[in-house]
């Protein structure tokens, strides 16, 4: 019944989130070329806040956890499991305020209005999986990046999308190069919940009513541990909470 009755809210919720997409690639673009990062960043603040309000169309709620725990005027390093596109836009909207930075794959820098534009130009990498050696000088250039400004890193380890919200295997080389180049940053592990169900009937239709959480786990100092207890530590406190 909920995917019948999902069809038609669908495509309303598609005709939305296309539209801001479009609407906002060209404010992207005069933000960043006429006025500079600051106001590049806003704008894409702002695209976020609408399509977060794109998918309370199909009934979806965000919980976001123990955000007073990031630590200020750091570099921050946010490790989170990943479940589907929807905590991308959560991260950036809820979490604006550390100007966060993604490392994504070559492939979504290009053809997506508004999403490939900021890709390019808002500070995030854009790696090959194919091609992993490649990958290491654009994460360590990130990595420099957030140590520099004191801005933050969103990584994935899991390398690809839970489809059942059941967490992958961290992939530890990117993670270890992020730490590498940006000794002063406090790792934050999130867990990501129910991002999966929005997309649980595959792009079309939308899962209804979803409620995503996202817990905010207490910050670890890099310069306090060893990579591999980091990692341990990192992946622990991400997985035990995914329900």
């Amino acid at each position: 019944m909920e995917k019948l009755i999902s069809y038609p809210i669908s495509v309303i919720y598609y005709l939305t989130f296309g539209l801001f997409l479009v609407i906002f690639h060209p404010i992207q673009w005069v933000c960043f070329n006429v006025f500079g990062y600051q106001a590049h960043k806003k704008s894409v603040d702002y695209l976020n806040f609408f399509l977060v309000r794109c998918t309370n169309l199909l009934g979806t709620t965000y919980s976001f956890k123990n955000r007073d725990l990031i630590p200020e005027n750091v570099p921050i390093i946010f490790v989170a499991n990943h479940q589907s596109l929807y905590d991308i836009v959560g991260i950036i909207w809820f979490l604006r305020k550390y100007h966060a930075k993604f490392v994504s794959k070559k492939e979504l820098g290009k053809g997506i209005p508004s999403v490939s534009y900021n890709l390019r130009h808002g500070g995030s990498v854009l790696i090959d999986r194919k091609d992993p050696k490649q990958a290491i000088p654009i994460i360590k250039s990130l990595s420099e990046y957030i140590e520099k400004h004191k801005r933050s890193a969103v990584i994935f380890p899991e390398g690809t999308r839970s489809k059942d919200g059941k967490p992958k295997e961290f992939a530890q080389s990117g993670l270890k190069i992020l730490c590498k180049y940006a000794p002063s940053a406090y790792v934050v592990p999130i867990s990501i919940n129910n991002s999966w169900k929005m997309v649980k009937f595959g792009a079309f239709p939308m899962g209804l009513g979803s409620k995503l959480e996202f817990i905010i786990h207490e910050p670890i100092a890099i310069k306090d541990f060893s990579f591999e207890e980091l990692i341990t530590k990192t992946e622990k406190a991400v997985t035990q909470s995914i329900k």
